[in-house]
């Protein structure tokens, strides 16, 4: 049976980029040795990060004076390190769910670190909206995709201060100014690679500024002194990222990434909108183009484990909603094909077609 692999992560990858993986753990680069067993020191690996970083900046067209670096850790770590390397008197956190509220626990650690605005009330079910930033910050936190809640920021916010961004699941999903931001991060388990690998955005500028001493593998400054390979970097994870960078040039780059990801998501978002079975969970203007949240009508609420395990037996892989929200959850990341989106869609209709 056909498996439609709607995990939230780690998630769907590219053909292109598992088959090409796959292929160098085998045999990298006609080398007889294997990916996972090369050293991260040889002229073969180099040029895989020099193409990595390159290619970062190519797609994402990242002005002068950024970084690019691939760090260990995940996105969990860069809670910890942004406020480590650019926290002096004060940080602003946008608090929009469960990762946006663990990075201002960590900062809070290194100093004051304030909630600008919050949509806790809500459980999180919408972008909080006419919130003031201060001013006097160090710079202002927002997580732009809320994977567990389903809602997502899909613009470039203005702000007086460093913008800092966790963008862990919504990177190369839409064309972006870097040059609105000091800082994005993210894992990659989402968009990129398979885990195992973080990775960073980061103006040069902004470092060095805080009066703390800094642990040297924490310190943004180490690894972009020595090309993220202070020490030995997840191979495995940047060669993937790398063949998933080339698939999105060879498709057409950002905004062809965008227009696909708002077809499939308005064709699922459709069925949820027209279904008597379903509601969204998420307020229609914040609702996520990378993972869609919905549930049971009210009416309907004691068929939810029979939908699942109807879906289940359609072939149809991570859809059930995290428990903070219950219900299901799509994650339909870029590699996502809209035939997937397609079968999801016609397995919603055959059930309702069924009662």
């Amino acid at each position: 049976m056909k498996k439609y692999n709607f995990n939230a992560g780690p998630s769907i990858l590219p053909e292109f980029t598992i088959e090409n993986t796959a292929n160098a753990i085998r045999n990298f680069n006609d080398s007889n040795l294997s990916l996972m067993e090369i050293s991260h020191r040889s002229k073969d690996f180099q040029a895989v990060m020099d193409e990595a970083e390159a290619l970062f900046k190519e797609i994402l067209e990242i002005p002068a004076g950024y970084s690019v670096l691939f760090l260990g850790g995940g996105a969990s770590l860069q809670f910890c390190m942004v406020p480590y390397n650019l926290l002096e008197k004060k940080a602003a956190y946008l608090n929009t769910g469960t990762w946006a509220n663990k990075a201002l626990k960590e900062a809070k650690i290194f100093g004051e670190a304030v909630e600008v605005a919050s949509s806790k009330d809500a459980n999180f079910s919408y972008i909080p909206k006419n919130y003031e930033i201060p001013t006097d910050a160090d710079y202002f936190h927002i997580t732009t995709n809320n994977t567990i809640f389903g809602t997502e920021i899909r613009k470039d916010i203005d702000s007086p201060v460093p913008l800092v961004a966790d963008m862990s699941s919504d990177i190369f999903s839409r064309p972006i100014d870097v040059s609105k931001y000091g800082l994005i991060y993210g894992g990659a388990q989402k968009n990129l690679a398979p885990a195992g690998v973080a990775f960073v955005i980061v103006k040069d500028e902004l470092l060095g500024k805080v009066s703390r001493q800094i642990p040297t593998m924490l310190d943004y400054r180490t690894h972009i002194a020595n090309g993220s390979m202070f020490n030995t970097p997840p191979c495995v994870p940047i060669f993937a990222a790398l063949q998933t960078l080339k698939w999105l040039k060879q498709l057409g780059g950002l905004q062809k990434m965008e227009q696909k990801n708002i077809e499939k998501a308005d064709l699922l978002y459709n069925e949820i909108d027209r279904n008597r079975l379903f509601k969204g969970t998420a307020a229609t203007e914040d609702r996520s183009i990378m993972n869609v949240c919905f549930v049971m009508n009210d009416e309907y609420k004691d068929l939810e484990a029979d939908f699942l395990q109807y879906a289940v037996s359609q072939g149809m892989v991570g859809i059930k909603g995290h428990r903070s929200v219950g219900g299901f959850r799509a994650s339909i990341y870029n590699a996502m094909p809209m035939e997937s989106v397609q079968a999801l869609v016609d397995c919603m209709k055959k059930f309702e077609s069924n009662l």
